[in-house]
């Protein structure tokens, strides 16, 4: 049996919209995306994915649901084949999440953290007892005895199986250093001969290591990293985290730099609030982790290809988490942060305080980079930059860079609003339509849907449902969400729905995203006309429904000559047709 975490795990690493993607072309619609939808023969497109919620829906055809669902629809697969599949795309091994229903996923969680923590200390005791470990970390790399406490430096010693007997020895099986990733797919150690950096969670739990060569040895990687395992990511991991957490509050903002040892460098220096995200791309998880705890994450990447790169890739991922990005910039003679405190703390402080705004520090690096003199140059620029406008979505923004792009080319606004391609922009908000009445297909089920949402989206139209019961409305996850909203009308609904209602949990996105699309424009009077609407709908629908069952028994009493029962449905018509007109 494959647990939920593996399912959690493959829907954090893939990006909804990129799986999408593959299957029906997409375009930017301000938050969401969209495009016509794969499942009817339509023109105009009304097929939308949300990142924010991780959830797509196609309004032609009334079908939603998440990331596994649209493989599932698409490719016709069962759920442990879908999930296979996205597996795959993710690089997510379903064979670490395998467990029996009795909680062995979270014994093998704890025995790896075990495993970890006692090889720290295994990795501490090596480097006390080696002259060459400690004249590396002491004389040349400059660390004093607090910082490899606090970091709980060690070293990997030479031989291939130290590490992996000691943990033998204290009852670890084979498969439990499999596990953390401390031995290799032979069985030897992963780390020799290297310092032995810890990777710790945001609870300062061991979760992995990286192990640093003593000295550069041609052909072998400077850096060698835990693989992925149940408890390390790479494209989670934010190294100094945990050290870093009191200072990035109190200071509010965060230094991200290349390299685990110019954290420890900086933090021994006294400047605290620096982390890194090593060995991989930023990722909105790492961005996602800072932002807990300050909005305005500095980057310290080198100005090469590879550093601009980064830093665009880095600004769209920014915004939609919600952090303020700018750029430091180390000078030409220094090639990273460890060698500009080694020379010079108070240096590095003034550096970290001299920051640009990253796309500011973008248009700069590129007018350096081109002839803006020849049209050429011109065109280059604007065609980098305007690509990372393009992806922001605060139009001010937006006109605000334009502005700078049109100082440095000299080019026009209008040119260059016209090459940014406006399709691809915020769209306008549009008129509001009423829902139309219509009682075939779907409809019923449109109707509720859209009132459901609308209750959920903004708590000024409940007045509009206090006279509805759970059953006006079709379907387990409707009525379970009516109920919510009518035991709490006037409150606004909950981020976090409590745990009775978990199973809801897809479905409220799902509405939720299908109201602000139809109603994120809609002044409150007309949203409250439009939910009075739909409530009369609804009813209208379920008495159309409850008369059409109560005549269908009533031609079949009247067959069947049961006259008492064919006059106890006769009443129980016209008490309905009364209660009608009433209301």
């Amino acid at each position: 049996m494959i647990s939920d975490e593996a399912k959690e795990e493959v829907r954090n690493r893939l990006a909804i919209e990129d799986v999408i993607g593959e299957y029906v072309p997409l375009k930017r619609a301000g938050r969401s995306w969209k495009g016509l939808s794969p499942f009817s023969q339509e023109k105009t497109p009304s097929f939308f994915v949300s990142p924010e919620k991780q959830i797509w829906h196609d309004f032609s055809s009334n079908k939603g649901g998440d990331i596994f669902s649209f493989v599932m629809e698409v490719e016709g697969l069962d759920f442990r084949a879908t999930l296979e599949l996205l597996a795959r795309k993710a690089g997510v091994d379903l064979s670490m999440y395998e467990t029996k229903g009795d909680g062995s996923l979270a014994k093998r969680k704890k025995r790896m953290l075990a495993a970890n923590e006692m090889a720290v200390r295994f990795y501490q005791r090596q480097l006390i007892h080696d002259s060459a470990a400690i004249h590396y970390v002491n004389i040349v790399r400059g660390l004093n005895k607090q910082s490899v406490i606090d970091f709980g430096l060690g070293y990997a010693p030479e031989q291939g199986s130290a590490l992996s007997r000691f943990l033998l020895s204290k009852k670890f099986t084979p498969s439990e250093l499999r596990d953390a990733g401390l031995i290799s797919g032979r069985g030897g150690d992963l780390l020799r001969g290297r310092l032995a950096i810890p990777l710790t969670d945001g609870q300062g739990q061991v979760v992995g290591f990286t192990g640093r060569l003593l000295a550069d040895i041609k052909h072998a990687p400077k850096y060698l990293n835990t693989p992925q395992t149940l408890l390390y990511d790479k494209g989670r991991q934010v190294f100094g985290l945990y050290q870093a957490k009191e200072a990035i509050r109190s200071s509010d903002y965060v230094v991200l730099v290349e390299g685990n040892l110019d954290v420890i460098s900086s933090h021994q220096a006294g400047i605290k609030q620096v982390v890194a995200a090593a060995g991989t791309a930023l990722t909105e998880h790492h961005l996602k982790s800072l932002a807990r705890l300050t909005s305005h994450v500095r980057l310290c990447f080198d100005g090469d290809k590879a550093g601009i790169a980064a830093t665009e890739r880095a600004i769209p991922i920014a915004e939609r988490v919600g952090v303020e990005l700018s750029v430091i910039m180390l000078p030409p003679d220094f090639k990273d942060p460890d060698e500009v405190v080694k020379r010079d703390p108070a240096l590095w402080r003034s550096i970290i305080e001299t920051h640009q705004p990253a796309l500011e520090w973008i248009i700069d690096q590129y007018s350096q980079r081109y002839d803006l003199s020849s049209a050429v140059g011109k065109r280059e620029l604007s065609t980098q930059t305007l690509s990372i406008i393009r992806m922001l979505q605060d139009p001010v923004v937006q006109e605000h860079y334009l502005g700078r792009i049109a100082e440095v080319t000299g080019a026009s606004r209008r040119a260059l609003a016209a090459k940014l391609n406006l399709s691809f922009q915020k769209e306008p908000a549009r008129r509001f339509k009423p829902v139309t009445v219509s009682t075939t297909g779907h409809d019923p089920e449109v109707h509720q849907d859209f009132l459901l949402g609308l209750a959920v989206l903004d708590a000024t139209v409940h007045d509009a449902l206090r006279h509805m019961q759970p059953d006006d409305v079709g379907g387990e996850v409707r009525q379970g969400l009516l109920g919510y909203i009518l035991q709490h009308l006037g409150d606004a609904f909950p981020e976090n729905l409590p745990d009775n209602l978990k199973y809801l949990e897809t479905y409220v996105k799902i509405v939720l995203f299908k109201a602000e699309t139809r109603y994120g424009t809609v002044d409150v009077t007309s949203r409250l006309t439009e939910a009075v609407q739909l409530v009369r709908r609804i009813k209208d629908e379920k008495l159309r429904q409850t008369k059409s069952h109560i005549n269908e028994q009533l031609r079949a009493a009247e067959i069947a000559h049961d006259t008492a029962k064919a006059q106890e449905l006769r009443v129980q018509l016209t008490a309905l047709i009364k209660e009608n007109k009433r209301a």
